[in-house]
């Protein structure tokens, strides 16, 4: 299916029947990253709502980067739901789709129902980490310079970004981003929502979040800390649930689908 908002298109799929869950995936992937969450959130009473964000698979690539700020993004989703004839939904999010799950609660309290969100925390919390989660944010910085940061990425059959991410499918990842000329519309979502002021000077009036809300965040993590998740919780109203994985990495949905999908069949009301 497809839904357009200020002239952008955005790709989504629609499965099953029952109360709805957004589920919005992150960088690099696309909706398909939630392949094994989809039929088991199925089969419990849910219809799953699975876009390719901007910028991914066939969805609006603009070439203007601040076309990817979260802001402007949220509108992709909250139109989607308007063309389905849904006023509420459950969101989930990881990594970038995590941040965006978090400002939808923020922006638009009236159309979330319950929040999940993976690895990310909340902006606030994230900001406030300390100094270990700006370490691990070192790539932040590099996905900054356009043509820099895709040549690293891709050289030598995406080296770099094999050995940097360990993605756990990584070739199919690589193949998505080839195949729809995603890559720097991709890293622009780096480029809309990273400001160097933003990391320095974090902003402090972040509304609560009045959705009850649940954290989940994975022990091999390689790019956030576990206090960013832990933090989130001073930022929620609404209910606070907090949940760790051992073993998985950053891309718990594909190492640990079984625990994911209980996790969020057990949190979110069906």
């Amino acid at each position: 299916m497809r839904s357009e908002v200020d002239g952008y298109t955005t790709e989504f799929e629609v499965t099953a029947a029952g109360r709805p869950v957004v589920l919005l995936h992150g960088f690099p992937d696309s909706g398909n990253l939630w392949r094994h969450q989809v039929p088991q959130l199925s089969v419990a009473g849910y219809q799953l709502i699975v876009p390719d964000l901007r910028g991914y698979g066939h969805s609006a690539k603009p070439t203007d980067v601040a076309a990817y700020g979260l802001l402007q993004v949220a509108r992709d989703v909250t139109g989607i739901l308007d063309q389905l004839g849904i006023d509420r939904a459950h969101i989930v999010g990881h990594d970038w789709g995590g941040a965006l799950a978090w400002v939808l609660a923020l922006l638009h309290p009236d159309r979330v129902d319950h929040l999940a969100v993976l690895s990310s925390g909340h902006p606030g919390a994230f900001a406030t980490a300390g100094l270990r989660q700006r370490e691990l944010s070192w790539y932040m910085l590099l996905f900054q310079f356009e043509g820099i940061a895709e040549k690293w990425l891709s050289d030598d059959d995406w080296a770099n970004f094999r050995d940097w991410s360990q993605h756990p499918d990584a070739d199919a990842a690589i193949a998505e981003l080839q195949a729809n000329d995603s890559l720097t519309p991709a890293l622009n979502w780096y480029r809309a929502n990273v400001p160097a002021e933003w990391l320095v000077a974090p902003r402090a009036d972040w509304p609560p979040v009045q959705a009850p809300t649940m954290g989940l965040w994975s022990d091999g993590d390689r790019f956030l800390t576990e206090e960013q998740m832990t933090g989130s919780g001073q930022f929620v109203q609404g209910g606070w649930r907090y949940e760790r994985l051992t073993g998985p990495g950053h891309w718990m949905q594909l190492e640990a689908p079984d625990v994911v999908s209980r996790l969020l069949i057990d949190f979110l009301p069906a």
